[in-house]
């Protein structure tokens, strides 16, 4: 965006425009269903009624059913392209403090500016309020980025972008933060989804909304031979003995609270009670 210091690392427009295109086709339901079930188990564990909720999550309604499911009345819905409200996670038009908890279902990874996202749901969230979301993790699709790239390497001497470029499990943390999170947390859900073939794979990943959205993408479609030497690598390289390819992916969780008094503080630097020098064996002690 001129005038911006928000990297413009994704097009944001034609994010929009394909997820018009796809909003009323059957999407690939291996993530949604495994993310959506996982976070109605961890939000049972949480013994909060959270009244006010806001669901950011992309057109589906999984994670808004998942919230009912955990005993929480149904959240408001806002993405892109539908829900109760119209509206892009990077300009969130909702009052300060208007929810107690806000999820977002696989949304936040397209988002521009991930620190600013997070910045604002923190803001719209209430003293004591919670935040949980998912968002695809950096091992996710490591063979297909490997595969392209040799292909591409092999064939024309040079590499184009063609998979985005994904969160890592080291940074969010710190972007929580950096956002004013209070106790947060963060872990990984690492798994490998098997597929027959490389074109299967690349299909699926555009029923999700998921190909190639990178603001300096290749103009030019890929090229068959491309695609064909791909397919190839992929097939000798992670392939199991029935022929089948392997896919990793890699779902980060991220949770934070809005703070507030009640909650448990970190201790003072010297308050604690363990001694480091009386638990170190020493000879002749």
């Amino acid at each position: 965006m001129s005038g911006s210091s928000t990297p413009n690392i994704f097009d944001r427009q034609l994010l929009r425009r394909r997820l018009q295109r796809l909003k009323h086709l059957e999407i690939p339901d291996f993530l949604l269903f495994r993310t959506a079930e996982d976070l109605t188990d961890r939000l049972l564990t949480i013994k909060r009624s959270f009244k006010r909720s806001l669901d950011l999550s992309l057109f589906v309604k999984s994670y808004s059913v998942a919230v009912c499911a955990s005993g929480r009345n149904m959240p408001i819905t806002a993405n892109l392209i539908s829900g109760d409200v119209i509206a892009d996670e990077e300009k969130l038009p909702f009052k300060t403090g208007a929810f107690d908890l806000i999820v977002s279902g696989l949304s936040l990874q397209w988002t521009n500016d991930l620190p600013g996202s997070l910045k604002q749901i923190r803001q719209l969230l209430s003293p004591d309020g919670f935040f949980i979301a998912c968002l695809t993790g950096g091992s996710s699709l490591i063979e297909l980025r490997t595969v392209f790239a040799q292909a591409e390497e092999e064939i024309t001497g040079g590499v184009s972008p063609r998979v985005f470029p994904f969160v890592e499990i080291k940074d969010v943390g710190h972007l929580l933060q950096r956002a004013g999170f209070a106790l947060p947390v963060a872990d990984v859900d690492s798994f490998t989804i098997r597929y027959d073939s490389l074109l299967d794979l690349i299909i699926d990943l555009k029923k999700m909304g998921a190909g190639n959205i990178l603001s300096q993408r290749s103009r030019k479609p890929m090229r068959r031979d491309i695609l064909q030497r791909a397919s190839e690598i992929y097939a000798e390289k992670f392939s199991d003995t029935d022929g089948r390819i392997r896919v990793s992916f890699e779902i980060i969780w991220l949770a934070g609270w809005a703070p507030h008094e009640s909650q448990q503080q970190p201790a003072k630097p010297g308050s604690g009670q363990f001694s480091l020098e009386k638990s170190i064996n020493r000879p002749g002690k």
